[in-house]
């Protein structure tokens, strides 16, 4: 439930970000904010898969080395994502950097519900 509640924090940080910034900012931020959102979603999916694969792997006894590789080309896709775009002069380089930074937003709405959930319920949550 957690993932679930991080991943739609994601979508509705970087959504809210795309629609501000096509308001008020060039077109070039705009899509920059798309592009690291996006990208952020998929790295997270992405993050999730590998690491249940690894974990999967280290309890049956699998190669690692497999699961280490895909986790570097995650990494790889990325990159070579960001630098299309920018190289085609498609993005704002910073604006990507905000849009990947998606997660810590989701993480701080994720933080401030369990406050929340803490101080009105006076117990643990998730």
């Amino acid at each position: 439930m957690l993932e679930y509640r991080v991943f739609w924090s994601m979508v509705v940080a970087s959504a809210i970000a795309v629609t501000i910034s096509a308001f008020v900012a060039p077109w070039r931020v705009t899509t920059g904010l798309l592009v690291g959102g996006l990208l952020a979603l998929f790295s997270h999916s992405w993050l999730k898969n590998s690491a249940a694969a690894a974990i999967q792997l280290s309890t049956v006894g699998g190669r690692p080395q497999l699961r280490l590789v895909q986790f570097l080309l995650r990494y790889a896709v990325i990159a070579g994502v960001v630098f299309a775009a920018y190289t085609l002069d498609l993005i704002s380089l910073p604006a990507v950097l905000v849009g990947l930074s998606s997660f810590v937003v989701a993480m701080f709405v994720e933080a401030v519900r369990e406050f929340y959930f803490a101080i009105t319920k006076r117990e643990e949550t998730s």
